[in-house]
């Protein structure tokens, strides 16, 4: 009976120290016929979708183009720059936009929402001079904010 109680006692210290795993992905919607959605994180390709264990933190995405439209940093193209991280205080979650600031320029339609929390919040820059995308530096704020946990990035061109 004691060590039925010991067993107990342990296995509730053990699950209540256990740390949930942090986990955040994007996903794409390619619908330009051409191109290979790209995120780049910390300076390399990790390729189209994709999935982390931890935080995403100053990833890019863009319409990787074989023909050398865009560059390794999405140079010449329209770029979705993003943060997934949980919160650890109020205001540190995930946050994401689209940037249009040189040497970056519009190059296709794209729009992005949160999935797995925050459904629904996000932008859309369908034509070179949408509001919904940084343009220069010093544009006023255009970023979505999500403070919910594991979220997720879904994005789509064209």
């Amino acid at each position: 009976m004691m060590i039925n109680a010991v067993l107990l006692a342990l296995s509730t210290i053990v699950a209540a120290n256990v740390v949930p795993t942090e986990e955040h992905n994007i996903q794409f919607n390619n619908r330009c016929g051409f191109g290979n959605p790209t995120v780049v994180v910390g300076g390399k390709i990790v390729g189209g979708n994709f999935i982390a264990t931890g935080p995403i933190r100053n990833a890019i995405a863009f319409p990787w183009h074989r023909t050398g439209n865009c560059g390794f940093n999405g140079e010449n193209c329209t770029v979705v720059e993003t943060t997934l991280q949980n919160p650890t205080t109020p205001g540190t979650g995930s946050e994401t936009d689209i940037t249009l600031i040189p040497p970056h320029t519009f190059s296709v339609p794209v729009a992005f929402n949160y999935t797995n929390g925050c459904n629904g919040v996000g932008r859309s820059c369908p034509t070179a001079n949408c509001v919904q995308a940084f343009h220069e530096p010093g544009d006023p704020p255009v970023q979505a904010a999500c403070q919910a946990n594991n979220v997720a990035l879904a994005i789509t061109f064209c």
